[in-house]
Protein backbone atom coordinates (compact mmCIF):
# COMPACT_ATOMS: atom_id res chain seq x y z
CA UNK A 1 0.00 0.00 0.00
CA UNK A 2 1.63 3.40 -1.09
CA UNK A 3 0.76 6.70 1.11
CA UNK A 4 -1.05 7.74 -2.11
CA UNK A 5 -3.36 4.79 -1.54
CA UNK A 6 -3.86 5.68 2.53
CA UNK A 7 -6.80 6.53 4.28
CA UNK A 8 -7.35 8.49 7.45
CA UNK A 9 -7.63 6.28 10.43
CA UNK A 10 -7.59 8.51 13.21
CA UNK A 11 -6.25 11.28 15.52
CA UNK A 12 -3.49 10.55 18.26
CA UNK A 13 -0.97 12.52 20.30
CA UNK A 14 2.25 13.84 18.99
CA UNK A 15 5.04 12.26 20.39
CA UNK A 16 7.23 15.48 19.23
CA UNK A 17 4.86 18.62 20.31
CA UNK A 18 2.90 16.54 22.62
CA UNK A 19 -0.15 17.93 21.28
CA UNK A 20 -3.36 15.76 22.02
CA UNK A 21 -4.69 15.22 18.62
CA UNK A 22 -2.28 17.09 15.94
CA UNK A 23 -1.10 13.48 14.61
CA UNK A 24 -3.31 11.84 11.85
CA UNK A 25 -2.45 8.50 11.08
CA UNK A 26 -3.02 6.58 8.13
CA UNK A 27 -3.87 3.09 6.81
CA UNK A 28 -0.52 2.33 5.70
CA UNK A 29 0.74 3.18 9.07
CA UNK A 30 2.40 6.70 8.31
CA UNK A 31 1.58 9.62 10.63
CA UNK A 32 1.39 13.59 10.09
CA UNK A 33 1.22 15.85 12.81
CA UNK A 34 -0.19 18.98 11.32
CA UNK A 35 1.00 20.97 14.12
CA UNK A 36 4.74 20.68 13.68
CA UNK A 37 5.33 18.54 10.73
CA UNK A 38 6.49 15.35 12.70
CA UNK A 39 6.37 12.66 9.92
CA UNK A 40 6.26 8.78 10.70
CA UNK A 41 6.82 6.70 7.72
CA UNK A 42 4.23 3.78 6.94
CA UNK A 43 6.28 0.88 8.20
CA UNK A 44 3.40 -1.37 8.57
CA UNK A 45 0.16 -2.40 7.44
CA UNK A 46 -3.06 -1.46 9.45
CA UNK A 47 -5.94 -2.90 8.25
CA UNK A 48 -9.28 -0.40 7.70
CA UNK A 49 -11.38 -2.76 10.24
CA UNK A 50 -9.16 -1.52 13.40
CA UNK A 51 -10.31 1.95 12.66
CA UNK A 52 -12.87 3.23 15.72
CA UNK A 53 -16.13 1.73 15.01
CA UNK A 54 -18.07 5.07 15.31
CA UNK A 55 -16.01 6.55 12.64
CA UNK A 56 -15.68 3.55 10.42
CA UNK A 57 -18.93 4.64 8.10
CA UNK A 58 -18.66 8.44 7.58
CA UNK A 59 -17.43 8.08 4.37
CA UNK A 60 -14.94 10.51 3.87
CA UNK A 61 -11.88 10.47 2.16
CA UNK A 62 -7.90 10.57 3.07
CA UNK A 63 -7.83 14.17 4.48
CA UNK A 64 -4.39 14.17 2.17
CA UNK A 65 -1.32 17.30 3.11
CA UNK A 66 -1.91 20.77 3.82
CA UNK A 67 -0.78 22.84 0.38
CA UNK A 68 -0.92 26.75 -0.67
CA UNK A 69 -3.13 27.87 -3.42
CA UNK A 70 -1.57 30.59 -4.81
CA UNK A 71 -4.36 31.37 -7.32
CA UNK A 72 -6.43 32.31 -4.31
CA UNK A 73 -3.42 34.01 -2.32
CA UNK A 74 -3.59 31.56 0.24
CA UNK A 75 -0.42 30.67 2.06
CA UNK A 76 1.01 27.31 3.48
CA UNK A 77 0.71 28.73 6.84
CA UNK A 78 -2.83 28.80 6.34
CA UNK A 79 -3.41 25.89 5.02
CA UNK A 80 -1.91 24.12 8.01
CA UNK A 81 -3.63 26.56 10.68
CA UNK A 82 -6.93 25.37 8.72
CA UNK A 83 -6.44 21.67 7.75
CA UNK A 84 -7.23 23.05 4.60
CA UNK A 85 -5.83 19.83 2.20
CA UNK A 86 -5.28 18.97 -0.89
CA UNK A 87 -6.82 15.20 -2.14
CA UNK A 88 -7.99 12.71 -4.47
CA UNK A 89 -11.38 11.60 -5.09
CA UNK A 90 -12.45 9.51 -8.00
CA UNK A 91 -9.12 9.75 -9.77
CA UNK A 92 -9.91 13.81 -9.44
CA UNK A 93 -7.42 16.02 -7.19
CA UNK A 94 -9.91 18.10 -5.05
CA UNK A 95 -9.32 20.51 -1.91
CA UNK A 96 -10.87 19.93 1.28
CA UNK A 97 -12.21 21.68 3.81
CA UNK A 98 -11.75 18.96 6.75
CA UNK A 99 -14.78 19.86 9.82
CA UNK A 100 -14.37 18.43 13.09
CA UNK A 101 -16.54 17.98 16.06
CA UNK A 102 -16.15 18.67 19.75
CA UNK A 103 -13.89 15.74 20.11
CA UNK A 104 -11.73 17.52 17.28
CA UNK A 105 -12.17 14.46 14.95
CA UNK A 106 -12.93 15.50 11.43
CA UNK A 107 -16.68 14.05 11.09
CA UNK A 108 -17.44 15.84 8.05
CA UNK A 109 -15.78 17.07 4.50
CA UNK A 110 -16.60 19.78 1.85
CA UNK A 111 -15.01 18.62 -1.20
CA UNK A 112 -14.27 21.18 -3.95
CA UNK A 113 -13.68 20.29 -7.74
CA UNK A 114 -11.77 21.41 -10.29
CA UNK A 115 -15.17 22.95 -11.84
CA UNK A 116 -16.12 24.40 -8.75
CA UNK A 117 -18.47 21.64 -7.86
CA UNK A 118 -18.89 20.77 -4.71
CA UNK A 119 -19.51 17.71 -2.10
CA UNK A 120 -20.17 17.26 1.51
CA UNK A 121 -19.08 13.67 3.09
CA UNK A 122 -19.24 12.44 6.74
CA UNK A 123 -21.87 13.16 9.09
CA UNK A 124 -22.65 17.12 8.84
CA UNK A 125 -25.00 17.33 11.98
CA UNK A 126 -21.89 16.21 14.07
CA UNK A 127 -20.26 19.94 13.27
CA UNK A 128 -21.01 23.70 13.39
CA UNK A 129 -19.32 26.38 12.13
CA UNK A 130 -16.02 25.65 10.01
CA UNK A 131 -13.15 26.77 12.44
CA UNK A 132 -15.15 26.68 15.11
CA UNK A 133 -12.45 23.98 17.08
CA UNK A 134 -9.29 26.62 16.67
CA UNK A 135 -10.45 28.94 18.93
CA UNK A 136 -11.37 29.17 22.49
CA UNK A 137 -15.00 30.03 23.40
CA UNK A 138 -15.99 33.59 23.91
CA UNK A 139 -13.57 36.74 23.78
CA UNK A 140 -14.13 40.45 22.23
CA UNK A 141 -14.83 39.30 18.97
CA UNK A 142 -15.61 36.88 16.09
CA UNK A 143 -16.37 37.21 12.06
CA UNK A 144 -18.21 35.06 10.68
CA UNK A 145 -17.95 34.82 6.79
CA UNK A 146 -20.62 33.26 4.22
CA UNK A 147 -17.95 30.68 2.77
CA UNK A 148 -14.65 28.48 4.09
CA UNK A 149 -12.08 30.09 2.00
CA UNK A 150 -13.33 33.62 2.77
CA UNK A 151 -12.85 32.67 6.42
CA UNK A 152 -8.78 31.37 5.91
CA UNK A 153 -8.89 34.33 4.07
CA UNK A 154 -9.76 36.65 6.48
CA UNK A 155 -8.03 35.06 9.26
CA UNK A 156 -4.83 35.59 6.79
CA UNK A 157 -5.03 38.93 6.55
CA UNK A 158 -5.43 39.21 10.99
CA UNK A 159 -2.31 37.10 10.94
CA UNK A 160 -4.42 34.03 12.53
CA UNK A 161 -4.45 35.73 15.67
CA UNK A 162 -8.58 36.49 15.90
CA UNK A 163 -11.66 34.31 15.55
CA UNK A 164 -12.91 33.86 12.06
CA UNK A 165 -15.49 31.33 11.34
CA UNK A 166 -18.20 30.46 8.24
CA UNK A 167 -21.13 29.01 7.39
CA UNK A 168 -21.09 25.42 5.84
CA UNK A 169 -24.36 25.75 3.09
CA UNK A 170 -23.54 29.82 1.88
CA UNK A 171 -26.27 32.43 2.49
CA UNK A 172 -29.03 30.49 1.80
CA UNK A 173 -28.68 28.06 4.79
CA UNK A 174 -27.08 30.80 6.89
CA UNK A 175 -29.75 31.55 9.03
CA UNK A 176 -30.67 28.08 10.40
CA UNK A 177 -26.83 27.74 10.78
CA UNK A 178 -26.34 30.52 13.19
CA UNK A 179 -29.31 29.33 15.21
CA UNK A 180 -27.77 26.15 15.73
CA UNK A 181 -24.56 27.52 17.07
CA UNK A 182 -26.07 30.62 18.97
CA UNK A 183 -25.35 29.91 22.39
CA UNK A 184 -21.56 29.24 21.19
CA UNK A 185 -21.72 32.88 19.49
CA UNK A 186 -23.11 34.92 22.75
CA UNK A 187 -20.28 34.26 24.29
CA UNK A 188 -18.06 36.83 22.22
CA UNK A 189 -18.60 40.67 23.08
CA UNK A 190 -19.15 41.54 19.35
CA UNK A 191 -20.21 39.67 16.31
CA UNK A 192 -19.40 40.80 12.81
CA UNK A 193 -20.86 39.29 9.73
CA UNK A 194 -18.77 39.59 6.30
CA UNK A 195 -20.93 38.02 3.86
CA UNK A 196 -20.61 38.45 -0.11
CA UNK A 197 -21.20 41.91 -1.24
CA UNK A 198 -24.05 40.22 -3.46
CA UNK A 199 -27.24 40.24 -3.50
CA UNK A 200 -28.33 36.34 -1.51
CA UNK A 201 -25.39 37.74 0.65
CA UNK A 202 -26.61 40.52 1.49
CA UNK A 203 -30.40 39.08 2.12
CA UNK A 204 -28.91 36.44 4.72
CA UNK A 205 -27.15 39.71 6.56
CA UNK A 206 -30.48 40.76 7.09
CA UNK A 207 -31.99 37.58 8.16
CA UNK A 208 -28.60 36.79 10.65
CA UNK A 209 -28.68 40.17 12.57
CA UNK A 210 -31.60 39.80 14.26
CA UNK A 211 -30.85 37.15 15.92
CA UNK A 212 -28.03 38.69 18.18
CA UNK A 213 -28.61 41.06 21.18
CA UNK A 214 -29.21 44.53 19.90
CA UNK A 215 -26.01 46.62 19.74
CA UNK A 216 -23.77 42.76 19.46
CA UNK A 217 -23.91 42.20 16.02
CA UNK A 218 -21.93 44.32 13.37
CA UNK A 219 -21.79 44.33 9.20
CA UNK A 220 -18.81 44.58 7.40
CA UNK A 221 -18.64 46.02 4.00
CA UNK A 222 -15.97 45.80 1.49
CA UNK A 223 -15.22 48.49 -0.67
CA UNK A 224 -16.94 48.43 -4.39
CA UNK A 225 -15.81 46.04 -6.81
CA UNK A 226 -15.26 43.80 -4.13
CA UNK A 227 -17.89 40.51 -3.54
CA UNK A 228 -16.09 38.82 -0.59
CA UNK A 229 -12.89 38.07 1.64
CA UNK A 230 -10.90 35.93 -0.87
CA UNK A 231 -11.43 38.68 -3.85
CA UNK A 232 -9.60 41.67 -1.55
CA UNK A 233 -7.04 38.76 -0.36
CA UNK A 234 -6.14 37.78 -4.28
CA UNK A 235 -5.85 41.55 -4.80
CA UNK A 236 -3.14 42.63 -1.84
CA UNK A 237 -6.03 44.64 0.36
CA UNK A 238 -4.89 42.97 3.41
CA UNK A 239 -4.82 46.22 4.96
CA UNK A 240 -8.50 46.86 4.08
CA UNK A 241 -9.44 43.66 5.31
CA UNK A 242 -8.92 44.13 8.67
CA UNK A 243 -10.20 47.88 7.99
CA UNK A 244 -13.83 46.37 7.18
CA UNK A 245 -13.90 44.60 10.41
CA UNK A 246 -13.03 47.73 12.71
CA UNK A 247 -15.02 50.13 11.06
CA UNK A 248 -18.36 47.70 11.01
CA UNK A 249 -21.46 48.71 11.80
CA UNK A 250 -24.60 48.51 13.68
CA UNK A 251 -27.70 48.04 11.29
CA UNK A 252 -30.23 48.23 13.58
CA UNK A 253 -31.77 51.86 13.99
CA UNK A 254 -31.57 53.43 17.10
CA UNK A 255 -35.19 53.67 17.46
CA UNK A 256 -35.56 57.27 17.38
CA UNK A 257 -38.77 58.05 15.31
CA UNK A 258 -40.89 61.68 14.68
CA UNK A 259 -44.20 61.67 16.06
CA UNK A 260 -45.30 63.52 12.94
CA UNK A 261 -44.50 60.57 11.42
CA UNK A 262 -47.03 58.09 12.95
CA UNK A 263 -50.60 58.45 11.19
CA UNK A 264 -50.71 55.79 9.41
CA UNK A 265 -49.51 53.35 12.44
CA UNK A 266 -51.65 55.06 14.79
CA UNK A 267 -54.46 54.51 12.59
CA UNK A 268 -53.68 50.66 11.78
CA UNK A 269 -55.44 48.29 14.29
CA UNK A 270 -52.99 46.03 16.28
CA UNK A 271 -52.57 42.90 15.34
CA UNK A 272 -51.80 41.59 18.69
CA UNK A 273 -50.13 38.03 18.66
CA UNK A 274 -52.12 36.29 21.61
CA UNK A 275 -53.47 33.04 23.00
CA UNK A 276 -55.90 32.03 25.47
CA UNK A 277 -55.43 30.63 28.75
CA UNK A 278 -56.83 27.14 30.10
CA UNK A 279 -58.39 28.92 32.98
CA UNK A 280 -62.14 31.11 32.08
CA UNK A 281 -61.67 33.65 34.83
CA UNK A 282 -58.21 34.41 33.68
CA UNK A 283 -58.69 34.34 30.45
CA UNK A 284 -62.11 36.72 30.73
CA UNK A 285 -59.84 39.48 33.09
CA UNK A 286 -56.99 39.31 31.21
CA UNK A 287 -58.30 38.54 27.64
CA UNK A 288 -55.44 36.00 26.87
CA UNK A 289 -51.74 36.49 26.95
CA UNK A 290 -49.43 38.37 24.54
CA UNK A 291 -45.83 38.07 23.15
CA UNK A 292 -43.81 40.52 24.69
CA UNK A 293 -45.01 40.00 28.28
CA UNK A 294 -44.15 39.28 31.49
CA UNK A 295 -46.50 37.45 33.75
CA UNK A 296 -45.64 36.79 37.57
CA UNK A 297 -47.07 34.07 39.26
CA UNK A 298 -46.73 34.52 43.27
CA UNK A 299 -48.37 33.07 46.38
CA UNK A 300 -46.58 31.19 49.98
CA UNK A 301 -44.96 27.98 50.22
CA UNK A 302 -46.95 24.79 49.35
CA UNK A 303 -49.60 26.50 47.77
CA UNK A 304 -49.29 25.35 43.85
CA UNK A 305 -47.83 27.81 41.74
CA UNK A 306 -46.12 24.70 40.03
CA UNK A 307 -49.14 22.75 39.46
CA UNK A 308 -50.56 26.10 37.73
CA UNK A 309 -47.89 26.83 35.49
CA UNK A 310 -47.91 23.15 34.44
CA UNK A 311 -51.53 23.27 33.17
CA UNK A 312 -50.61 26.90 31.29
CA UNK A 313 -48.08 25.17 29.79
CA UNK A 314 -49.93 21.69 28.94
CA UNK A 315 -52.56 24.18 27.13
CA UNK A 316 -50.19 26.30 25.58
CA UNK A 317 -48.59 22.83 23.95
CA UNK A 318 -51.81 21.38 23.26
CA UNK A 319 -52.13 24.52 20.72
CA UNK A 320 -49.58 23.81 19.08
CA UNK A 321 -47.23 26.08 20.51
CA UNK A 322 -43.74 25.82 21.64
CA UNK A 323 -43.05 26.36 24.76
CA UNK A 324 -39.86 26.03 27.07
CA UNK A 325 -39.86 25.12 30.55
CA UNK A 326 -37.22 26.14 33.14
CA UNK A 327 -38.55 24.22 36.19
CA UNK A 328 -35.29 25.05 39.00
CA UNK A 329 -36.33 23.33 41.65
CA UNK A 330 -36.94 20.35 40.33
CA UNK A 331 -34.98 17.79 37.50
CA UNK A 332 -36.45 17.66 33.98
CA UNK A 333 -37.50 14.31 34.57
CA UNK A 334 -39.45 14.92 37.19
CA UNK A 335 -40.95 17.85 34.45
CA UNK A 336 -41.45 16.20 31.81
CA UNK A 337 -43.73 13.30 34.14
CA UNK A 338 -45.43 16.46 35.50
CA UNK A 339 -46.88 17.15 31.96
CA UNK A 340 -47.33 13.62 30.79
CA UNK A 341 -49.34 13.09 33.62
CA UNK A 342 -51.53 15.83 33.06
CA UNK A 343 -52.38 14.31 29.59
CA UNK A 344 -52.99 11.04 30.98
CA UNK A 345 -54.82 12.19 33.85
CA UNK A 346 -53.17 10.46 35.97
CA UNK A 347 -49.81 11.99 38.41
CA UNK A 348 -47.09 9.81 36.65
CA UNK A 349 -44.23 11.73 39.18
CA UNK A 350 -45.95 9.38 41.95
CA UNK A 351 -47.74 6.06 40.52
CA UNK A 352 -47.87 4.64 36.86
CA UNK A 353 -50.09 1.57 38.11
CA UNK A 354 -53.17 1.77 36.09
CA UNK A 355 -51.90 3.42 33.09
CA UNK A 356 -50.88 0.65 30.23
CA UNK A 357 -48.02 1.32 27.76
CA UNK A 358 -49.93 2.64 25.08
CA UNK A 359 -51.47 5.14 27.07
CA UNK A 360 -48.21 6.13 28.65
CA UNK A 361 -46.56 6.14 25.35
CA UNK A 362 -49.50 8.48 24.16
CA UNK A 363 -48.71 10.38 27.51
CA UNK A 364 -45.23 11.03 26.05
CA UNK A 365 -46.40 11.40 21.88
CA UNK A 366 -48.67 14.21 22.88
CA UNK A 367 -45.96 16.24 25.01
CA UNK A 368 -42.29 15.89 24.87
CA UNK A 369 -43.07 13.83 22.07
CA UNK A 370 -43.93 16.74 19.73
CA UNK A 371 -40.75 18.13 19.46
CA UNK A 372 -41.95 21.65 20.55
CA UNK A 373 -41.48 21.17 24.27
CA UNK A 374 -37.29 22.18 25.90
CA UNK A 375 -36.67 21.84 29.12
CA UNK A 376 -33.53 23.35 30.74
CA UNK A 377 -31.30 20.56 32.54
CA UNK A 378 -30.14 23.05 35.12
CA UNK A 379 -27.19 20.88 36.67
CA UNK A 380 -27.45 23.36 40.25
CA UNK A 381 -26.04 26.37 38.16
CA UNK A 382 -28.71 29.13 38.27
CA UNK A 383 -26.13 32.05 37.48
CA UNK A 384 -28.51 35.12 36.03
CA UNK A 385 -26.34 35.38 33.28
CA UNK A 386 -26.10 32.01 32.48
CA UNK A 387 -30.55 31.97 33.24
CA UNK A 388 -30.72 34.66 30.57
CA UNK A 389 -28.68 33.02 28.00
CA UNK A 390 -30.82 30.40 27.69
CA UNK A 391 -33.84 32.06 27.18
CA UNK A 392 -32.93 33.79 24.83
CA UNK A 393 -31.76 30.72 23.24
CA UNK A 394 -35.00 29.55 23.86
CA UNK A 395 -36.93 32.15 22.27
CA UNK A 396 -34.12 32.47 19.35
CA UNK A 397 -32.75 29.40 18.74
CA UNK A 398 -35.39 26.55 19.68
CA UNK A 399 -38.34 28.87 18.59
CA UNK A 400 -40.28 28.82 21.94
CA UNK A 401 -42.74 31.47 22.08
CA UNK A 402 -43.86 31.01 25.64
CA UNK A 403 -40.73 30.43 28.73
CA UNK A 404 -41.65 29.42 32.00
CA UNK A 405 -39.29 29.96 35.10
CA UNK A 406 -39.97 28.44 38.46
CA UNK A 407 -38.90 30.55 40.18
CA UNK A 408 -37.10 33.81 40.51
CA UNK A 409 -36.30 33.37 44.12
CA UNK A 410 -34.11 30.02 43.65
CA UNK A 411 -31.89 32.28 41.13
CA UNK A 412 -31.42 35.23 43.25
CA UNK A 413 -30.15 32.84 46.42
CA UNK A 414 -27.58 31.59 44.41
CA UNK A 415 -25.88 34.35 44.00
CA UNK A 416 -22.82 35.60 45.85
CA UNK A 417 -23.54 38.97 45.73
CA UNK A 418 -25.96 39.49 49.17
CA UNK A 419 -28.07 42.77 47.64
CA UNK A 420 -31.10 41.06 46.72
CA UNK A 421 -33.24 43.88 45.72
CA UNK A 422 -30.46 45.08 43.26
CA UNK A 423 -30.40 41.57 42.13
CA UNK A 424 -34.10 41.01 41.93
CA UNK A 425 -34.14 44.27 40.12
CA UNK A 426 -31.54 43.52 37.29
CA UNK A 427 -32.28 40.50 36.37
CA UNK A 428 -36.37 41.88 36.31
CA UNK A 429 -35.34 44.17 34.32
CA UNK A 430 -33.23 42.20 31.86
CA UNK A 431 -36.54 39.27 31.48
CA UNK A 432 -38.57 41.93 30.59
CA UNK A 433 -36.33 43.80 28.24
CA UNK A 434 -35.59 39.85 27.16
CA UNK A 435 -39.32 39.36 26.50
CA UNK A 436 -39.55 42.48 24.46
CA UNK A 437 -36.35 41.93 22.48
CA UNK A 438 -37.32 38.18 21.47
CA UNK A 439 -40.96 38.49 21.18
CA UNK A 440 -41.90 36.49 24.05
CA UNK A 441 -44.10 35.67 26.55
CA UNK A 442 -42.38 34.66 29.82
CA UNK A 443 -44.36 33.47 32.79
CA UNK A 444 -42.06 33.66 35.95
CA UNK A 445 -42.59 32.39 39.56
CA UNK A 446 -42.04 34.44 42.38
CA UNK A 447 -42.24 34.08 46.33
CA UNK A 448 -44.03 36.28 48.71
CA UNK A 449 -42.93 37.39 52.13
CA UNK A 450 -45.16 36.97 55.14
CA UNK A 451 -47.93 38.76 55.46
CA UNK A 452 -48.25 41.14 59.18
CA UNK A 453 -50.51 39.70 61.67
CA UNK A 454 -51.00 36.49 62.67
CA UNK A 455 -52.65 35.00 59.42
CA UNK A 456 -49.92 33.59 57.04
CA UNK A 457 -50.58 32.66 53.65
CA UNK A 458 -50.69 28.93 54.34
CA UNK A 459 -54.14 29.72 56.21
CA UNK A 460 -55.83 31.79 53.84
CA UNK A 461 -54.32 35.31 53.93
CA UNK A 462 -54.81 37.65 50.86
CA UNK A 463 -52.23 38.26 48.22
CA UNK A 464 -51.52 41.79 47.28
CA UNK A 465 -48.50 43.61 45.55
CA UNK A 466 -46.61 44.89 49.08
CA UNK A 467 -45.69 41.13 49.80
CA UNK A 468 -43.79 40.71 46.59
CA UNK A 469 -40.77 39.48 48.06
CA UNK A 470 -37.58 41.48 47.41
CA UNK A 471 -37.98 44.38 45.00
CA UNK A 472 -40.78 46.90 43.94
CA UNK A 473 -39.50 45.86 40.52
CA UNK A 474 -41.46 42.25 40.30
CA UNK A 475 -45.03 44.60 40.40
CA UNK A 476 -43.48 47.73 38.33
CA UNK A 477 -42.55 45.48 35.57
CA UNK A 478 -44.77 42.70 35.20
CA UNK A 479 -47.83 43.37 32.78
CA UNK A 480 -49.51 40.70 35.39
CA UNK A 481 -49.19 39.69 38.77
CA UNK A 482 -51.28 36.60 40.16
CA UNK A 483 -51.37 35.80 43.28
CA UNK A 484 -52.77 32.02 44.24
CA UNK A 485 -54.00 31.76 48.10
CA UNK A 486 -55.13 28.88 49.67
CA UNK A 487 -56.02 27.73 53.21
CA UNK A 488 -54.15 24.78 54.07
CA UNK A 489 -55.63 24.91 57.74
CA UNK A 490 -59.37 24.36 56.44
CA UNK A 491 -60.64 21.04 57.04
CA UNK A 492 -64.00 22.25 55.25
CA UNK A 493 -65.41 20.23 52.56
CA UNK A 494 -67.25 20.28 48.84
CA UNK A 495 -68.49 17.82 46.91
CA UNK A 496 -68.51 17.71 43.07
CA UNK A 497 -69.51 15.13 40.81
CA UNK A 498 -70.27 12.88 44.17
CA UNK A 499 -66.66 13.18 45.45
CA UNK A 500 -65.41 14.90 48.67
CA UNK A 501 -62.93 17.40 48.64
CA UNK A 502 -61.50 19.61 51.61
CA UNK A 503 -61.27 23.54 51.15
CA UNK A 504 -57.73 23.85 51.29
CA UNK A 505 -57.37 21.58 47.92
CA UNK A 506 -58.99 24.68 46.21
CA UNK A 507 -56.52 27.49 45.72
CA UNK A 508 -58.37 31.28 44.71
CA UNK A 509 -56.53 32.89 41.56
CA UNK A 510 -56.43 37.00 42.45
CA UNK A 511 -55.64 39.38 39.67
CA UNK A 512 -53.04 42.10 41.45
CA UNK A 513 -51.58 44.05 38.57
CA UNK A 514 -53.45 43.69 34.55
CA UNK A 515 -51.71 46.57 32.68
CA UNK A 516 -53.71 45.36 29.29
CA UNK A 517 -57.37 45.33 30.38
CA UNK A 518 -57.18 47.27 34.20
CA UNK A 519 -59.21 44.71 35.88
CA UNK A 520 -58.05 42.96 39.24
CA UNK A 521 -59.46 40.83 41.93
CA UNK A 522 -60.24 37.36 42.27
CA UNK A 523 -60.31 35.59 38.51
CA UNK A 524 -61.53 31.97 39.47
CA UNK A 525 -61.13 29.42 41.71
CA UNK A 526 -58.98 25.94 41.10
CA UNK A 527 -59.81 22.97 42.29
CA UNK A 528 -57.30 19.88 42.84
CA UNK A 529 -57.64 16.29 42.16
CA UNK A 530 -55.38 14.00 44.03
CA UNK A 531 -56.28 10.95 41.61
CA UNK A 532 -56.12 12.52 38.25
CA UNK A 533 -53.33 15.36 39.33
CA UNK A 534 -55.44 17.91 37.43
CA UNK A 535 -56.82 21.38 38.22
CA UNK A 536 -60.21 21.74 37.65
CA UNK A 537 -62.03 25.41 37.65
CA UNK A 538 -65.23 26.36 40.03
CA UNK A 539 -67.16 29.28 38.46
CA UNK A 540 -67.92 30.14 42.51
CA UNK A 541 -65.88 30.47 45.91
CA UNK A 542 -66.35 27.36 47.54
CA UNK A 543 -65.68 29.27 50.65
CA UNK A 544 -68.38 30.87 51.22
CA UNK A 545 -71.12 29.21 53.15
CA UNK A 546 -73.87 28.15 52.29
CA UNK A 547 -77.38 27.20 53.67
CA UNK A 548 -77.42 24.70 55.90
CA UNK A 549 -74.38 24.01 57.38
CA UNK A 550 -70.71 24.20 56.91
CA UNK A 551 -69.85 22.29 53.95
CA UNK A 552 -70.49 23.42 49.87
CA UNK A 553 -71.77 21.55 47.08
CA UNK A 554 -72.00 21.58 43.59
CA UNK A 555 -74.08 20.43 40.97
CA UNK A 556 -72.84 18.15 38.23
CA UNK A 557 -75.74 18.68 35.65
CA UNK A 558 -75.82 21.84 33.01
CA UNK A 559 -77.31 24.48 34.83
CA UNK A 560 -74.15 27.23 34.46
CA UNK A 561 -73.34 26.91 37.34
CA UNK A 562 -71.12 24.20 37.90
CA UNK A 563 -67.73 23.35 38.02
CA UNK A 564 -66.36 22.28 34.65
Amino acid sequence: MTTEDSEFLQHEPCPKCHSSNNLARYTDGHAYCFGCEYYEPGDKSIERDEAPRERKDLGLIAIGEPTDWPSRGITLESAKKWGFTRSELGGQVVRIFNYRNAHQQVAAQKVRFQKKDFRFLGDTGEVGLYGMHLWKNGGKRIVITEGEIDAISVSQAQGHKWPVVSVPTGAKGAKKTLRKNLEWLNQFEEVVLMFDMDEPGQEAVKECYDLFVPGRCKVASLPEGFKDANDMLKAGKVKEIVDAIWQAKVVRPDGIVNGADMFDLVNTEDDLISQSLPFVGLQTMMRGVRLGELITLTAGSGIGKSAVVREIAYHLLSLGETVGMMMLEENTKRTALGLMGLAANKPLHIDRSGVTEEEFKGAFDTTLGTGRLFLYDHFGSTEIENLLNKVRYLAKGCGARFIVIDHLSIVISGQEDGDERRMIDNAMTALKALAMECNVCIFLISHLKRPSGDKGHEQGAETALAQLRGSHAIAQLSDFVIGLERNQQNVNTITYNGKTYTINNVTTLRILKNRFTGETGPAGWLLFDKETGRLFELMEDPTEKKDGGGGSSFDDDDDGDAPF
